[in-house]
């Protein structure tokens, strides 16, 4: 599909028919990408953290849920020396 070039301003703008933005799930917010050259347009989700409690219990389920850190890890910088 061909979508023409509209002034805006300094920049430029598309007009989007609304039967794609409904298909993609697009509202009021995207998300752009840059990839070689292409712009890549992704609906931006309303919720930032939806998924995360699948995410987590998977990552407990395989084990991989360990600290990154050593729990006698001295986070604290209480014993640093500082040159």
């Amino acid at each position: 599909m061909k979508a023409r070039l509209v002034s805006i301003g300094d920049s430029k703008g598309i007009k989007i028919p609304a039967v794609i933005l409904k298909q993609c799930h697009i509202e009021n917010e995207v998300n752009l990408e840059i990839e070689k050259d292409m712009i890549i347009l992704k609906s931006a989700r309303e919720k930032p953290r939806e998924g995360w409690n699948e995410a987590f219990r998977l990552m407990h389920e395989k084990k991989d849920d360990i600290l990154l850190l050593d729990e006698t890890a001295d986070v604290k910088m209480e014993d640093w020396e500082w040159k």
